[in-house]
Order: C-alpha cells, then structure tokens, then sequence
C-alpha cells in the first residue's frame, strides 16, 4: 500500500470512528508510528484531520475550508475529474455549472468545446468563460458571496427555475457511507436542489477527500446523480450504495501519457 492510499483510508476510518490513536493505526497498517506522524501531519495540513495528542480526530463538520485552500488542495486530481468530465459533455449541450472549486476545474476543461450554452451563479466560472465567443453565457442573479463568488439566495432559485438543461454540473463538500450529500451552506444546497431538478442528466464532480467527510446539511442522494466524476473509487459500503443506485461511477486515473485514463462502471 503505498502512501496516498493510505491517507485515503486514514481519513475513512477517523470519519467513521470519530478519534483513533497513532498506535493504534500504525499497528492497523504494519507501519511505525514514525510514519503515522508523518501521515497525520500532511493530512492535518490539508485539513483533512484534526491532530490532538496521541491521535486524531474528523475535522469539523460545521464549517467549510476557507476558498484560497480548497482551491489549492487536491488541484491536480480536480483537473484530470475535470477533463474526464468535460470529455462527456457534448457540444452544443446546455448546461448548469454550480459553486465550487471542481467545477470551475471543469469550466477550464469545457475551453475547447464549441456551441454551448451555459448557466451558472459562480462568478469564477463566468470569468473563465466569458472571454469565449463560441458559448452562450448567462449569470444568474442574486447574492454575491464575498469570499468565493457563488451568488445564492431567493433570486438566484427563481432563475434557475425558468430553465431546463441537458447537464447540470455539481460539487459536494462530503458523501457519507449512505450515500447522502451533504454541504455546509443551507442557501449553496437550495441552489444545487433547484439545479438537480432542472436537469435531465446531473453529474456529480468531486474528489476523493469527499468520501465519508461530514458536513450538517443534506443535499439530497447519490441515487440523484446520473454520472459520479471522481479519481479514486469510492470505498466499498459508499461503492455498494451507487451500485444499487445505477448511479455511473467514472473514475479518472493517469495513462503512461500522463493523460486522464478512465474506469468506468457499466451504464444504467
């Protein structure tokens, strides 16, 4: 096992446990207790445990990381998810693009495509695209977020409510072992519920880090999604959920080109 499979699971087993000792997962693993510090300290550093002496703990499930780190962490797998993604997005597709760092990845991954008509409340993924000629750009109305340009609230609903998209694209903050998905905004979740509804296909774009965070709102089902973007596979109780959903899982790995390489399940 090598050490990012192990972060992977590290972070699995404090989400389901809740606190568990350095010794104790050292002698899960066969590792040295040497190594478990050092895993805890990178994995503390990108928040994805919280370190407390002799052991760690889940991180918070009542607030999100700030904008500038979740932009950072995980950058290189959010572009591979992204271009995985943007390969199934056909031209001329309409589309709703939500708030969220993966999918402003996967704005820059639809540069290339030609003849679509996009609708998003992110001002980063307006900004990304505005500059192409070859797309239809519409920004929803509504409340501006200061510290990460998602623009939420009663208005930006109404919007949304006027359209019926092909593909509405979607982030999470975290997917539990049941498959729900869950954030940390109530106004960001009324906004993602409105754009699920008024789509006839959702794909879900998210990062492995995702799977079994906790976060208090509920979003809705993984069994809503029509497509799950990702670059590790779930873990097997998460894995069993969206098989029993139909829910296709595409799992964006790294060819010997250094290109993304897809697993994909079987379509519904």
């Amino acid at each position: 096992m090598d050490s990012a499979q192990r972060h992977q699971q590290i972070v699995t087993l404090v989400r389901e446990r809740g606190l568990i000792e350095v010794q104790w997962l050292a002698e899960h693993f066969g590792v040295t207790p040497q190594t478990i510090r050092r895993d805890v300290e990178e994995l503390s550093q990108r928040s994805l445990v919280r370190r407390f002496r002799g052991g760690i703990a889940a991180p918070s499930s009542v607030e999100n990381l700030a904008y500038g780190t979740r932009k950072l962490l995980m950058a290189e797998e959010k572009r591979r998810i992204a271009e995985l993604a943007a390969a199934h997005v056909p031209d001329d597709a309409s589309l709703f693009v939500n708030i969220g760092t993966t999918t402003e990845a996967v704005a820059q991954a639809l540069t290339g495509h030609s003849g679509l008509r996009v609708i998003t409340n992110n001002l980063n993924v307006a900004n990304i695209l505005h500059n192409s000629t070859r797309f239809a750009l519409t920004v929803a109305g509504g409340q501006v977020r200061e510290h990460d340009g998602g623009i939420v609230g009663p208005a930006t609903i109404d919007f949304i409510r006027q359209f019926k998209v092909d593909i509405g694209i979607i982030g999470i903050s975290g997917i539990d072992s049941e498959g729900d998905l869950l954030d940390y905004d109530y106004q960001e979740v009324r906004v993602a519920r409105t754009i699920i509804e008024n789509s006839r296909r959702v794909f879900l774009v998210t990062d492995h880090t995702k799977f079994g965070r906790s976060a208090m709102i509920r979003l809705g089902h993984v069994g809503e999604v029509d497509d799950l973007f990702t670059d590790l596979a779930p873990p097997a109780p998460l894995a069993e959920v969206i098989e029993q959903t139909g829910c296709r899982v595409h799992v964006a790995g790294t060819a010997a080109d250094g290109r993304p390489a897809a697993v994909q399940a079987e379509p519904r």
